[in-house]
């Protein structure tokens, strides 16, 4: 009865002496990951190391483990270890003093404990030096052998200068226990950071991929009309042409040129930052004012514009709000056939203002629907899908939310929604 509850009277505060470590190494890796300040030097990732790893070691001395009636111990060695391991003489003499006038404070002045706890200091800073550069598994052994080494060492040290005895319980709990505990915390360290280079990996990878796409689509998108100008030219040096076959070709290689200007102008609205002019935009004004813009290229299609549109104001840039809504609607006439209709509503809901384009043409299957915006997509047949992706970025940028519903021979409905700037 009695060893089944001293056993589970061990196990409690050994656990508690694991659970302030582990927590000071999430709460670490917590800030680092979202405070900019930390990632910045590597001085401020050791004043983060220490202040983190400093509270551990000042409450396992606080709570320690009651092993038995000659032995009272704690797991302040593991994070002074993992401090001195991974931010080398910079934290570990920060955290030696702390742990020093901590232990003083507590417990009274001993020199074996300074003695001990220098020595850890030297030789766990300079072992420091080749530990950084150990792979994650060569970490995970090589802590828990030196922690064992230093556990001997200290065992040795403290025999030597004092009447120090050495009990079945001291080399259970003092030098076998502590390099256990320190694999086991190592290992929760590589894992994490492990799982943050890894995420800023696919991070940068991705940054590099839309970059790549981006290059091969301008290079796919402006080598097609210079190729029509390159070819229009070399037909326009031949002698026998005529004045007037002459000035057509002139005019189809000013189209493609008009073309690939476009294409560059489109591409720079995506990559270029929003500009700080903000003002306020009466929705309804400038809306009119893309629909006038339209309403040639609509007729020119046998396509109806017709347009519901209530008072709103809302916050944003004019010239960026009527490109968006070009093209939106431009999309719109394009997809509709002969006859049919497209459907301009602007209507303000309470802190929202919302405006749905609405056309009857032929409509997008599923997986069209899921690659709507990409720089590649376009269900028109010279289609670049800028003018989607652009239109999202501006959305986007002026902080504003959009969805869009489709289905096969019903059309598109394009919905979004601003701040209403409130009166």
């Amino acid at each position: 009865m009695w060893e089944s509850e001293e056993m589970t009277y061990i196990n409690q505060h050994v656990l508690n002496n694991l659970f302030y470590i582990l927590v000071s190494i999430f709460f670490f890796y917590f800030l680092y990951d979202h405070v900019r300040f930390f990632q910045q030097k590597k001085a401020h990732q050791h004043v983060l190391l220490i202040a983190c790893l400093s509270v551990p070691l000042i409450l396992c001395m606080k709570y320690p483990i009651y092993i038995a009636p000659d032995c009272v111990h704690d797991l302040r060695q593991v994070p002074f270890l993992i401090g001195t391991f991974y931010g080398g003489w910079a934290v570990s003499v920060p955290l030696l003093l702390i742990l020093l006038v901590a232990r003083f404070m507590m417990y009274g002045y001993e020199f074996i404990t300074v003695a001990v706890y220098v020595m850890m200091c030297l030789c766990g800073s300079l072992f420091s030096l080749f530990f950084q550069q150990l792979t994650r598994k060569q970490r995970l052994v090589a802590s828990a052998a030196m922690t064992f080494l230093l556990a001997i060492a200290a065992t040795v040290l403290a025999v030597a200068i004092s009447d120090f005895q050495v009990t079945e319980s001291y080399v259970v709990d003092f030098i076998l226990v502590p390099p256990v505990a320190m694999l086991f915390i190592v290992f929760i360290i590589e894992t994490l950071r492990e799982a943050l280079f890894i995420r800023s990996k696919a991070i940068k990878l991705e940054k590099m991929e839309v970059v790549s796409q981006l290059a091969a689509s301008i290079s796919h998108e402006i080598r097609n009309p210079l190729t029509v100008v390159k070819g229009f030219m070399q037909l326009m040096k031949a002698k026998d042409i005529s004045a007037e076959t002459k000035e057509q070709y002139m005019n189809i290689a000013l189209e493609e040129l008009n073309r690939a200007c476009m294409i560059i102008d489109d591409y720079l609205t995506f990559a270029k930052p929003f500009p700080e002019k903000i003002e306020t935009l009466h929705v309804e004004r400038e809306l009119e004012k893309v629909i006038d813009m339209l309403r040639p290229f609509a007729n020119m299609y046998g396509v109806q514009i017709v347009a519901t549109l209530m008072p709103a104001t809302m916050e944003g840039n004019a010239q960026y709000f009527r490109q968006c809504f070009l093209n939106i609607i431009k999309n719109g006439i394009e997809a509709t056939t002969n006859g049919g209709k497209v459907y301009v509503d602007a209507h303000a809901d309470g802190k929202t203002v919302t405006i749905v384009v609405r056309d009857e043409g032929e409509g997008m299957t599923k997986e069209q629907l899921a690659r709507f915006g990409e720089p590649y997509f376009s269900t028109k047949e010279k289609g670049t899908g800028l003018g989607a992706m652009v239109s999202i970025r501006i959305i986007e940028m002026m902080n504003g939310t959009w969805r869009i519903q489709s289905e096969k021979g019903r059309g598109t409905t394009m919905t979004v929604s601003f701040s209403l700037l409130e009166k």
